[in-house]
């Protein structure tokens, strides 16, 4: 009940501002070009699926005249809506990216997951969510997936174990949609997939999965994620550390075209 009272929240402090911005005059286009922000950004917001950030609200009450209320808005919202800072900044710099790295070794990363997909991900989760919490993770998930489809998209490159290419998660149709999906998007402009194959005797990252991205202004950056909780890397010596791990991950997976051979085999198989 949590959830659904807390995504109804967002869904009136997004009515709220899209009815601010229409009585200043500014349609989400143009309001999105005045804040120097994504015309989807606006969208989602509006529509009750991006969490509005403080900064962003008090920019809002400035431009629209709104007194702040925007801004009190957002201190007052529930937490279990609110990602954490460190979830938050890293989806920021992923939406402007102009370079991502993902080693993945148990599941596909959020950019990869076709919807059936994702929403076996969310099913799967221990203790479970309810319907709205897949609903409202479902819809972030995949509006994350623009960048793929930007007219500048960022270079891509995807080191995935074949564990994950194997697993049957969600079930068997499940499974071979994911493997559909993800033959299309290894073909992508910009975007390369290579797997990591099974029987290796060496492995430059037995700690588990991460993510290097490089932004706009040519800053080195890392994210990784564990059980109960995720880290937003931007020391340099640590960053370092990972994309010298993805350097080798590189050379010992297969290469793009072994990769796709093998998702076409399995593919085959279904």
């Amino acid at each position: 009940m949590a959830t659904r009272k807390n995504t109804s929240a967002m869904r009136m402090l997004g009515a709220q501002l899209a009815c601010f911005r229409r009585a200043a005059g500014y349609t989400q286009r143009t309001l999105a070009e005045a804040v120097c922000a994504d015309l989807e950004t606006i969208a989602s917001i509006e529509q009750g699926r991006r969490v509005l950030k403080p900064e962003l609200a008090r920019t809002f009450d400035r431009l629209l005249d709104t007194k702040g209320a925007l801004e009190v808005a957002v201190e007052n919202m529930p937490e279990v809506d609110k990602y954490p800072l460190w979830a938050e900044k890293y989806m920021d710099e992923e939406r402007v990216a102009i370079a991502l790295c993902f080693y993945a070794n148990q599941v596909l990363p959020g950019l990869l997951q076709n919807e059936e997909y994702a929403r076996a991900v969310f099913s799967s989760r221990v203790p479970p969510y309810s319907e709205d919490e897949i609903a409202f993770h479902l819809s972030n998930r995949l509006d994350r997936q623009a960048i793929l489809h930007r007219s500048e998209p960022p270079t891509l490159s995807f080191v995935l174990s074949e564990v994950i290419v194997r697993d049957r998660l969600g079930g068997q149709t499940v499974y071979r949609g994911m493997l559909q999906h993800l033959t299309e998007c290894a073909r992508l402009p910009g975007l390369a997939l290579q797997i990591m194959p099974l029987g290796r005797e060496t492995h430059a990252a037995l700690a588990g999965a991460f993510i290097l991205l490089e932004t706009p202004r040519f800053q080195h950056l890392a994210y990784t994620e564990t059980q109960r909780g995720s880290q937003f890397v931007a020391d340099p010596d640590e960053v370092s550390i990972l994309a010298r791990k993805y350097a080798m991950l590189r050379t010992q997976a297969l290469n793009t075209e072994e990769s796709m051979a093998l998702l076409e085999r399995l593919l085959g198989e279904q």
